[in-house]
């Protein structure tokens, strides 16, 4: 490509970002890649560059850009009916929680749109049931979280949150949270009295670098919240679907939660869609006009979440995720203890890699992986997070851990 050619590409690309800039807050500090087209686990840009995409739209994209089974899922239902609203039914919702309860076995879904609405669901559903259920005095129920969560960013969420850039300023906070070390049994024990209705934690900690708590952890949360009538409430929107290894997170320790809160891949990358998913001994606690949401379990998410659920009944792509999450962390944990790389931790086809500082920052390290074509996402100072498309192949895996080999050498 000639000099001239260059910087005609690179004025697309400015052009496009500033043209953004001008016209939308600033709450996020994207990577300088603006993209035009994607298919499978390859992006390409404004200047026709290809890239490989290693965070999977924090795994909504589990199945890749465009998955042709989503994509026509989609466009067969665009033809019939999106929106009915829930002052009627459509022919596709009885499906979609029925299906979705089944892959959870559970009995009731209450469907959403974001993640962050879902969680804000589980609050509500779990204060209800505290004190209509368990007989909690109303105004006093208390739920459980741990240091370092992430479920969102609306102003209930971020009252429980320990980031200060998460937090800071969105005050007054909604009280009625109790917040104990991740992985700490003995203080969430401990933190447990007789208004306590819920503890809420997410089975593997993406945004905190995924963080994986220590075996057998979730096994006995399962077993103190059953023993002190507490609901325990898994946040597997990031972890779930099949981004470990397994349907679920929770999966691998043989853990059922009372409360699965569901997003991010349920929709396929192609339409928001979130739910909570519960016996009826928790949902039932729900009567018309006490919670709702417009576009909540609509035809077209449902259609396409019908479609996320039967490919995942198949096994096929938890596998791909168990056998391609190996091979990811026996390649990465080679790299630790060489003077780039201080930690290695994940589940599955995810991982948190911690960049010696003396090396760089995390948002460092993914500006030089860009350049190489790679596209990561950095989090708390000097950690990256990996998290390819499950349908990413072993040849173009490789590649991109060879492109982060040589940014760690250079």
């Amino acid at each position: 490509m000639s000099t001239q050619t260059d910087a005609q590409s690179n004025a697309a690309t400015s052009a496009a970002i500033s043209a953004a800039d001008a016209h939308s807050a600033h709450n996020y500090h994207p990577l300088p890649v603006v993209v035009a087209s994607a298919e499978g686990a390859w992006m390409t840009d404004v200047e026709g560059k290809r890239y490989l995409d290693m965070l999977a739209g924090y795994s909504a994209l589990n199945f890749g850009h465009g998955n042709r089974r989503l994509i026509d899922a989609a466009k067969e239902q665009l033809e019939r009916v999106t929106l009915t609203s829930r002052a009627f039914f459509h022919d596709r919702f009885a499906d979609f929680c029925g299906e979705l309860a089944a892959l959870c076995g559970k009995e009731l879904v209450l469907p959403m749109n974001t993640g962050a609405e879902a969680v804000e669901t589980a609050v509500k559903t779990a204060r209800k049931w505290g004190y209509e259920v368990k007989g909690v005095p109303d105004g006093q129920a208390r739920i459980i979280v741990a240091s370092n969560n992430f479920h969102g960013r609306t102003t209930t969420i971020v009252s429980f949150s320990t980031d200060a850039e998460a937090r800071d300023h969105y005050g007054p906070y909604t009280p009625g949270f109790d917040i104990v070390p991740y992985g700490d049994l003995d203080a969430l024990a401990a933190a447990v009295t007789d208004t306590t209705v819920a503890v809420l934690l997410e089975p593997v900690q993406g945004e905190a670098g995924v963080l994986v708590p220590p075996a057998g952890y979730l096994a006995a949360v399962r077993e103190l919240t059953r023993e002190r009538n507490v609901l325990f409430m898994a946040d597997e929107i990031q972890s779930g679907l099949g981004r470990t290894g397994k349907t679920f997170a929770l999966d691998h320790e043989g853990v059922v939660p009372d409360v699965y809160i569901l997003g991010k891949a349920l929709g396929g990358g192609v339409v928001p869609v979130s739910a909570v998913v519960a016996d009826r001994d928790v949902l039932g606690v729900f009567h018309p006009g006490e919670h709702g949401s417009t576009f909540g379990g609509n035809p077209l998410a449902c259609a396409v979440a019908l479609e996320v659920i039967a490919m995942l009944r198949t096994g096929e792509y938890q596998q791909r995720a168990t056998e391609l999450g190996d091979h990811l962390h026996r390649e990465l944990g080679l790299l630790v203890g060489g003077g780039a790389v201080t930690a290695v931790r994940g589940r599955g086809l995810w991982a948190g890699v911690d960049i010696d500082p003396a090396l760089g920052t995390g948002r460092e390290i993914s500006e030089k992986l860009m350049e190489r074509g790679v596209l990561v996402k950095d989090t708390h100072g000097s950690t990256i997070r990996i998290a390819p498309p499950l349908v990413i192949s072993k040849e173009d895996l490789d590649w991109g851990l060879d492109q982060l080999r040589a940014v760690l050498s250079a």
